[in-house]
Formats: C-alpha cells, structure tokens, sequence
C-alpha cells in the first residue's frame, strides 16, 4: 500500500495532517470531516501514542478502485467480473517468490494506533485488517475482513459469523479442537486488499486472485511464528491463532448500518508476533463511511451484476452504494415488463440484503444518489411503479426487525414515451479541462 499512497501523494490527492491528533475519537472525526468534503485519502503525520502514520478513506472513491482494476466509471462491474471469472483456481498457489530477506522490525501491538471511532465503542478497533488463513483440508488462502477488538499485547477478539468462509475455516478446526492460524494484514497491496472484496466460492483462492488483478506476481515473506506466507509490501502483520472453544465479551462497537453493535462473545485471537516494514503506514477505516461501504458494493453489486447477466439482456451497471441494502440497475429497457424481471432477479441474488431495489435508464449515473434520486422523482409513476414484497425475511443480524419485506422503484422511462423525458445536457462539459479557466 506504501507504493500506491506515494503516488497518489505524487498526483497531489491526498490530504495531510501534521498536527498531532488524538486517536481517541479526534481522529476518527477529522476523518469524517474530511469526508464530508473529499473523496481524497488523508494521511495523519503525528497520532499521539504511536510513531506510526495513519492513513484513511485510500479505497473510498469509485473513480480510484474503477482505476486500481483498469476501467471507467459506468463498467466497473463489467470489469471486476471479467477479471474474477477469469482466474484459475488450478494454477500453483503462490507464483510470487518467497523472499528471505524481507526487511521487517518486530514489536508489540501496543506500537501500533489505538484509534477508538466512535462514542460508545468500547476499547480500540482495528477496522482494516485483511485476515489471511489456510482451509484446513484444501490448504485454499482466504482473504477477508473481521473487526479486532485490541485487548492487550497478547490478545484480540475478533467477530466471526457466517456467511463468511472465514468462520467456516474457524468452525472446521475448532471440531478438531484446533487453533486456526491467521495473519491479519494491515496495508497489504492494492490488489490483496481487493480480493479481499471479491464474492467467489468458497474454494477459490484468493491469494491467485490477487495476483491476476495485478497482472503479475505477488513476493512473499515467511511469518516468524505460524505456517504462513504474507506478501512482503504488507505494512504491518499481526500473526496469531484463534483459539477454540474461547469466547470472550467484544463490542459495542459502530457497525457498518450505522448503528452500534451490543456485547456479544466473540473469537479470542492469540497473538504470536507483530511485524511491520521501515516506514510502515497504520491503515484505519471508518466503519459504515465511504471506504467502507465502496468496499462491501464490490462484493455486494458484483454478485448481483453476475446474477443479472447471466439471466437477462441489457444490464449496464449495478451499483449498492451508499448501503449495501440498496440495489440499483441500469439498464438498457427491452419491454415494459424489463424492470419487474431485473427486480426479481435481484431479489434472488443476494436475498438476505437486497431490501430496496432502484431501477433507472443508461443516462442516469448510479454511483451518484442524487442524481438516481432525481430519477426516481421525475419518471417513477408512484401509484403504478412501486411494488411492495410482504413479509420477506431481513438478513441474519435483524434483531431489530426492521429489514423485513422489499421495496422495488421503477425510475426508467415509459416506453413510447422516451421523447418527453430527454434529459437535458450541456455538449462540452466532458471536454472541459477547469485548469484552463480557473487560477488555484
């Protein structure tokens, strides 16, 4: 991650503070300030309490993960599904080479930023770590994502619960009574982030997949104390086991929905080693903000993307943004009964999640809500072109009992009728480089 943050401080995009700042809540706010107003990442110089940098919001813009996998806005998801289809699962399971003499300073977890978000979080997160582990039988690589309650120089607690294969690979070992090793990765490269994102089978190995979105291999090290190879680029590496039969009370914590999370028992991680390379930057992110929710529409809009294609014609982009309970479709219409067929198969595609589901014309940019917004105000006949779906379960985490039933907008155009609703635009506004016109 260091490389791809030195360039985007090369093309002038991130943001940087020098002040000394507070983990302690006055981070996490300067982050959502920050927020508000950019989409730039932002890089802290001086966090009280640790030498390391911290940095934030590196993947919350679309245009920048559009980028990372070589595409334009409006095809992401055309692309991501090219390049995850296309791996082989068959191929040997690291061609990057394993390097001996990586350059790493050991230390303790208490070097690290203890960045506590939000008022009622109970102790400091790690929000951002990429966690690495081995299926038990298959030896299959597994990225994925788990909030880590920091309790001591020792010990985590980290959240594990289906879907996620992670918990699967927990559950297989802890019937054996096993340990399940892990690395948890904290600014590995771009692309061992991203396939982290992905939605593939459970089989899949995604450290292969991180390869192929790079287009090349990735170099690994051998962790110190546990059966595991982390790519050598990885900031920071937190080597462990988590321990069966052991739970112990996590949380509250601000989850992704933006409610808190109340005590739970949860996974102990046993801490072996901490690593980190020379220079090595602290990758934090807010849960439930931009970095965040980009991340959870790769997995949440491909798989719907995926589910649509393969089923109907004239599906443009798919967008869950900015909640992965929301789907919206842009469509290139076929009929009038278009928009009902692209909303079941939504439906179907991930059906704990896909609570609202937006369909809208190929001239409407979905990655902009106010703009599917306007949509949805100027062409959805509401008495005729909302449906409401009774009595269908929410996802597994609705206590509440909030997220029952779907609701279904059609946006697009009546056919026959396309000519009275032409959306107005102005010819040269692609073409006009601001630079020209403006002294800044």
């Amino acid at each position: 991650m260091h490389d791809y943050i030195e360039e985007l401080l090369a093309r002038g995009e991130v943001r940087v503070v020098d002040r000394e700042v507070d983990p302690e809540f006055e981070l996490a706010a300067v982050i959502e300030k920050s927020m508000q107003e950019s989409e730039k990442p932002i890089l802290f110089k001086n966090v009280a309490g640790s030498s390391f940098p911290v940095v934030s919001n590196v993947y919350g813009s679309h245009r920048r993960l559009c980028e990372l996998i070589g595409t334009e806005i409006g095809h992401f998801c055309e692309r991501w599904t090219e390049l995850t289809d296309a791996r082989n699962d068959d191929v040997p399971r690291y061609r990057g080479a394993v390097v001996d003499d990586a350059e790493t300073i050991d230390g303790k977890l208490s070097e690290l930023p203890h960045i506590q978000y939000f008022e009622r979080d109970v102790a400091p997160y790690i929000t951002a770590g990429v966690f690495l582990a081995n299926e038990p039988d298959s030896g299959t690589p597994n990225l994925s994502f788990c909030r880590s309650m920091m309790v001591s120089d020792d010990e985590l607690r980290v959240r594990l619960a289906p879907p996620h294969d992670l918990a699967h690979y927990q559950a297989k070992a802890e019937a054996r009574d096993e340990a399940l090793e892990v690395a948890i990765l904290l600014g590995p490269p771009p692309e061992v982030f991203l396939a982290a994102c992905a939605s593939v089978p459970i089989d899949a190995n995604e450290m292969v997949l991180a390869e192929q979105l790079r287009g090349g291999p990735i170099n690994l090290r051998q962790c110190k104390t546990i059966d595991l190879a982390v790519p050598v680029e990885t900031e920071i590496v937190i080597e462990g086991r988590i321990l069966p039969h052991k739970r112990r009370p996590e949380a509250p914590f601000g989850e992704f929905l933006g409610y808190y999370v109340g005590e739970m028992q949860s996974h102990v991680f046993e801490i072996t080693n901490v690593s980190w390379r020379p220079g090595a930057v602290f990758h934090a992110l807010l849960c439930g903000y931009p970095e965040d929710l980009r991340c959870l529409e790769i997995a949440f809009a491909s798989r719907a993307y995926r589910h649509l294609v393969k089923s109907l014609p004239g599906i443009l982009d798919v967008s869950c943004f900015p909640t992965p309970l929301n789907t919206i479709v842009r469509i290139n219409k076929q009929s009038e009964d278009h928009v009902a067929q692209v909303m079941a198969k939504t439906y179907e595609s991930h059906p704990g999640y896909n609570k609202i589901c937006i369909v809208v014309d190929e001239d409407v940019n979905i990655h902009d809500f106010n703009d599917v917004w306007w949509a949805v105000v100027t062409r959805c006949r509401v008495d005729q072109k909302i449906e409401i779906l009774h009595d269908v379960p929410g996802f597994y985490r609705d206590e509440a009992d909030v997220h029952t039933g779907r609701l279904g907008i059609d946006a697009t155009k009546p056919i026959g009728r396309e000519n009275l609703l032409e959306r107005k635009r102005i010819g040269w506004t692609k073409e006009i480089d601001l630079r020209r016109y403006l002294h800044e």
